[in-house]
C-alpha cells in the first residue's frame, strides 16, 4: 500500500497571494485523476480558532459539518473539491499550544522541560499526520499561513523540515508561492523578491521542490531559468501562476503548466493520462458565458471587506452560472440605509439578500431593507440575522408589534420575537459557544422552500445564538408568514416564508456553505432564478 503523501504549500514576499486558491487547484486536478485528496491549513496567529475574530480582521469565519469555527480557505477548499472538511483540517497555533500545554498540567511530559522543538514541533507533525492516516487519503496538501520569516511561522516551517527528513522528498514535498513584481517605471519583472524568499526558507532547513510564481505579466523562458538557476531547482518546476478574472480559471491554468504532473513525477506516482475537468469546464463556459443578467443588492454591514461575505458571494456566481446569467452584486451598507434614502438605494434591484452578523450597528437598515422587499414584491434572501430582521420587520408592520425587537438588540423589549436559545441562556463566554455545525431540517410540502429543494428533509450548519419565539409562531402565520422548515427534534423554525410573496424566503441557517463549484445551493438558484 502506497503511504499518504504529504504536500506543504508555503508563501513569500507578501500575504494575500493565493496560497488557498493554489492550494485547492492542485487538490482539484489530482481529485480529477482519480486520487483521494484532503487540503488543511495551519493558521500561525494565537486564536484558538477565528470564531472570535472580527471580519475586518480576517474575513469570514467559515463552519463545518461538525461544527467548527474555521478559517475562509476552508470554503474554498470545500467548494472546489466538493468535500466536506472537519475540525482536523484546520489548526492554530493557539489550539497546538493549548494541547501541549494540558499535556504538561496533566504531567504527560514526566517532568522534562517542554520546549518549541521538540513538544510544540511534535504536536504540529501529529496533527497534520492525524488528518492523513484518518481516512486513507493519497495525498494531504497542508498550506501554512503567513509568510517565511514570520516569526509566527517559524514552528511550522521547522515541522516541515522534520517530517522531509523523516520521510523523505518522495513522500513530503514543498511548494512555495512568491511574487514576482512589475516595475511599470522600467518595465520589468523583478526575481529578486523571490530569490530573498527562498533563501529564507533554505535559512530554516527546507529546500523547496516548486515554485509557483504570482504574477501580472507573462513570465518568459529566460526568467524561469534564471529563477531555476538561483532558487536551486530544476527548470520544469517553476510555474507561473498569472492573474485571471475568476479564480475558477486557476484550476485550468495550472493544468496547462502541467503543475499536476510535476508534482506526481517527484512524488513517485502514476502521472500518465489528463484530469477530467469536463464538469468544471461546462461550469466556466455558463459563467462567462451568461444569456441574461440580474441586479442583486447585498445589504450588511461589513461590505467594505468582500472576504467578510466570500461564501454568499460565490454562491451567488454558483448560482448564477446555473441560470445561466450575470449576477451584478451591489453592496450596500445597513449602516448607510434609513427611512430618508431605503428606496432610492433599493429601487434599481431585481433581488434583495440581507445578509448573516452580529450586534445592534445598522441593524435597522436591515429591517428597512425587508420592509422594502415584502412591499414592493422584491424577491428577498435572509440568512441567519436577515432572517431575524425579516421576522422584526413583519412583526412591527403587519401585526403593529411597534416595538418588536430581538432580545440581542434590545434585552426590554415588549416583544421579543427573536431571542436566545433556551441552551445559550447562562453561557458567558464567547468563544465556540454557539450553535454550530450541520442540523436537520424539516421542510413542509407545498411551500417554495420545498420547491427549491425538492426534499423534505435536509441538513444545513449553523452558526447562530438566537431564535425566532415560537409564542408568536401562530399570529405569524395567521398573517401570511409560515414557518416552511423547523428542527424535528427542538421545533426550532429553521425556516420563515410568505407564500403570497414573489420569492420571500429567510433560513436561520448558512446556505452559502453547502454551495460548490459542481453543486451549488438550491436556495440560491431558485433566488437568482426568481430575480430574471
Amino acid at each position: 500500500m502506497i503511504p499518504t503523501k504529504y504536500i506543504f504549500v508555503t508563501g513569500g514576499v507578501t500575504s494575500s497571494l493565493g496560497k488557498g486558491i493554489i492550494s485547492a487547484s492542485l487538490a482539484k486536478l489530482l481529485q480529477a485523476r482519480g486520487y483521494e485528496v484532503t487540503i488543511q491549513k495551519l493558521d500561525p496567529y494565537i486564536n484558538v480558532d477565528p470564531g472570535t475574530l472580527n471580519p475586518y480582521e480576517h474575513g469570514e469565519c467559515y463552519v463545518t459539518e461538525d461544527g467548527a469555527e474555521t478559517d475562509l480557505d476552508l470554503g474554498h477548499y470545500e467548494r472546489f473539491l466538493g468535500i466536506p472538511t472537519s475540525q482536523a483540517n484546520n489548526v492554530t497555533t493557539g489550539r497546538i499550544y493549548q494541547s501541549v500545554i494540558n499535556k504538561e498540567r496533566r504531567g504527560d511530559y514526566l517532568g522534562k522541560t517542554v520546549q518549541v522543538i521538540p513538544h510544540i514541533t511534535d504536536e504540529i507533525k501529529r496533527r497534520i499526520k492525524l488528518l492523513g492516516g484518518r481516512n486513507k487519503y493519497d495525498f494531504v496538501i497542508t498550506e501554512i499561513g503567513g509568510t517565511v520569516g514570520d516569526i509566527e511561522s517559524l514552528p511550522y516551517v521547522e515541522a516541515v523540515r522534520q517530517l522531509k527528513w523523516e520521510m523523505g522528498d518522495q513522500n513530503v514535498l514543498n511548494i512555495h508561492l512568491t511574487l514576482v513584481p512589475y516595475l511599470k517605471a522600467s518595465g520589468e519583472l523583478k526575481t529578486k523578491p523571490t530569490q530573498h524568499s527562498v533563501k529564507m526558507l533554505l535559512e530554516n532547513g527546507v529546500q523547496p521542490n516548486i515554485l509557483v510564481l504570482r504574477t501580472e505579466h507573462e513570465l518568459g523562458d529566460d526568467l524561469r531559468k534564471k529563477v531555476a538557476l538561483f532558487c536551486n531547482v530544476d527548470s520544469d518546476s517553476v510555474i507561473q501562476s498569472i492573474d485571471v478574472s475568476t479564480i475558477y480559471e486557476v484550476p485550468i491554468l495550472m493544468q496547462k503548466e502541467r503543475f499536476d504532473v510535476t508534482v506526481l513525477k517527484k512524488m513517485g506516482m502514476d502521472f500518465s493520462g489528463t484530469p477530467d475537468l469536463g464538469p468544471w469546464n461546462k461550469f466556466l463556459k455558463r459563467l462567462h458565458h451568461s444569456k441574461i443578467s440580474t441586479k442583486i443588492a447585498l445589504v450588511g454591514k461589513y461590505v467594505e471587506l468582500p472576504d467578510a461575505y466570500i461564501s454568499i458571494n460565490e454562491s451567488i456566481k454558483h448560482a448564477g452560472a446555473a441560470n445561466e446569467c450575470h449576477v451584478e452584486v451591489h453592496y450596500i451598507h445597513s449602516e448607510d440605509i434609513d427611512e430618508s434614502n431605503y428606496i432610492d438605494l433599493l429601487k434599481e434591484h431585481s433581488g434583495i439578500l440581507v445578509a448573516p452578523g452580529f450586534g445592534d450597528r445598522g441593524i435597522e437598515g436591515k429591517i428597512l431593507a425587508a420592509r422594502y422587499a415584502r412591499e414592493n414584491n422584491i424577491p428577498f434572501f435572509g440568512i441567519c440575522l436577515g432572517l431575524q430582521c425579516a421576522v422584526i420587520e413583519f412583526a412591527r408592520d403587519v401585526l403593529h408589534l411597534e416595538k418588536a425587537h430581538s432580545t440581542e438588540m434590545s434585552l426590554k423589549t415588549p416583544d421579543p420575537v427573536i431571542d436566545l436559545m433556551e441552551e445559550q441562556k447562562g453561557i458567558t463566554e464567547k468563544g465556540g459557544t454557539m450553535r454550530l455545525g450541520a442540523y436537520p431540517c424539516i421542510i413542509k410540502k407545498g411551500t417554495r422552500t420545498f420547491e427549491a429543494y425538492g426534499l423534505s428533509e435536509i441538513t444545513e450548519r449553523h452558526r447562530h445564538r438566537y431564535e425566532f419565539n415560537n409564542k408568536y409562531l401562530a399570529a405569524f402565520e395567521n398573517a401570511g408568514m409560515i414557518s416552511a422548515g423547523v428542527n424535528p427534534e427542538t421545533s426550532l423554525v429553521e425556516i420563515m416564508e410568505i407564500p403570497t410573496h414573489k420569492w420571500f424566503i429567510g433560513v436561520q441557517f448558512h446556505p452559502e456553505y453547502h454551495s460548490t463549484v459542481l453543486k451549488p445551493h438550491p436556495l440560491f438558484v431558485d433566488f437568482i432564478k426568481s430575480t430574471i
